[in-house]
């Protein structure tokens, strides 16, 4: 019986100690590090929800690279800058609220800087792209998060930690 009674006190207080995804007019910041085949990013970015499903978001990352071409080795840096629109699935799919499982869509334009002589095809330019990710909360406001996508400059994915302001 008094195991019983430790189950139920442990799944209320893990119940009423964690927090649902982004709420409506709340905001966070996210950062770490990504993956691609360009070098390794390091992103920051922020979310604000406007919807208790949805948020919006901005992201900027930076990495550098190295590449052979035609017998040379060339050095790259790419800057991003991009905004995002998520919806979090949480509350249509009854998810925990110490998780946060989303998708959606990003729009960015990333400025690839490329050496002087380098005769190959790296130019700056608008990228689009789609994302589905998700995040694990420990507290009211710090958890982790890890999220795959492609179809632009950062695609692959990333990893890092989102804090709740």
């Amino acid at each position: 019986m008094k195991n019983y009674l430790l189950v139920a006190c442990l799944a209320l207080s893990s119940i009423l100690f964690a927090q649902n995804p982004i709420e409506k007019g709340q905001a966070q910041i996210n950062a770490g590090l990504g993956f691609s085949g360009w070098g390794i990013p390091v992103y920051v970015g922020f979310d604000y929800g406007i919807h208790e499903d949805i948020t919006i978001g901005a992201e900027g990352s930076y990495r550098s690279y190295n590449e052979t071409y035609i017998g040379s080795k060339y050095g790259f840096t790419i800057i991003g800058i991009s905004g995002n629109g998520n919806y979090h699935f949480n509350r249509i799919l009854g998810i925990e609220p110490v998780w946060d499982v989303y998708g959606g869509l990003n729009v960015g334009f990333y400025i690839w800087n490329s050496p002087s002589g380098y005769a190959g095809n790296r130019a700056s330019g608008l990228g689009l792209g789609l994302q589905i990710g998700g995040r694990y909360y420990f507290s009211d406001r710090f958890g982790i998060n890890l999220e795959l996508g492609g179809g632009n400059a950062t695609s692959g994915g990333k990893i890092g930690v989102s804090f709740k302001l």
